[in-house]
């Protein structure tokens, strides 16, 4: 993989981008007038990380469209519940203020968000990624990102993003030592309009899930363990959840309640 920035790159762009080589053991490489497509061919894995001024973008040589962090729609769900409104997974898993969240599967980490603005600055959010490459680029963008709202941006912050397994992270921990244990992992059964995602799976895990690490989520959570699925997902069955529609979403929830 090669890590490169924009067309001359500020002080800190080159600091991030030479950072982000190091600690992904990629190839830092200067821009000059090369292009995206040009940088990509000279990768035997045409895979490329470019630092802006204003985001990380990474492109894989297959989708025309880069992948970087951005709340999407966790940012219109945060601003419902600044407005007093409800949040059906915040609901669901009874995150109160103060509470402990571990998301096993962050992702882009919009759950994270959610979860995060609810619990407060009294609350904390563990963001678990697996893959280092998107670990790395959620976690510049929740350090970076500015929404233009104090407490969403300072949300955000809060979130501590780890690099790891998260059977071996749930292992590791003592026996209800979190509140509430997250999954949402990539769907067996895509949801198609969901075009967003489509740059998220060449670099996502799509593993499902085990019973195992369902196993250790219970041991490890007070409150509850929440899985999002299709709403027609037989994951829920297996896993042991009990299913729970939301509305007329396509998603639903599953919920262990402790």
């Amino acid at each position: 993989m090669i890590v490169t920035t924009s067309a001359n790159p500020s002080a800190r762009a080159l600091e991030q981008a030479s950072r982000l080589a190091l600690e992904l053991s990629a190839l830092l490489k200067a821009r000059g007038n090369l292009t995206v497509r040009k940088l990509i061919a000279m990768s035997s894995d045409e895979r490329l990380l470019v630092v802006t001024e204003q985001e990380v973008r990474y492109y894989d040589g297959q989708s025309e469209a880069p992948l970087y962090f951005h709340p999407s729609m966790a940012f219109v769900r945060v601003k419902r519940l600044r407005r007093g409104e409800t949040d059906p997974l915040i609901q669901l898993s009874g995150c109160r203020e103060g509470d402990s969240i571990i998301d096993c599967t962050a992702g882009l980490a919009s759950d994270s968000l959610v979860f995060s603005y609810a619990a407060g600055a009294s609350g904390s959010v563990i963001a678990i990624e697996s893959e280092p490459v998107l670990c790395a680029l959620v976690r510049e963008g929740l350090a970076g990102y500015e929404t233009g709202l104090d407490d969403v941006d300072a949300a955000m912050r809060r979130i501590v993003m780890r690099c790891v397994n998260h059977l071996d992270y749930l292992k590791a921990l003592p026996d209800k030592s979190a509140d509430i244990v997250y999954f949402d992992p990539m769907f067996r059964q895509p949801i198609k309009e969901s075009s967003s995602m489509e740059p998220l799976r060449s670099i996502a895990n799509m593993d499902a899930l085990s019973s195992e690490v369902v196993g250790q989520a219970v041991r490890v959570a007070r409150k509850s363990v929440i899985l999002k699925e299709h709403q027609s997902s037989g994951e829920f069955a297996r896993l042991g959840f009990e299913r729970k529609h939301v509305n007329t979403s396509k998603i639903a929830y599953g919920v262990i309640q402790l």
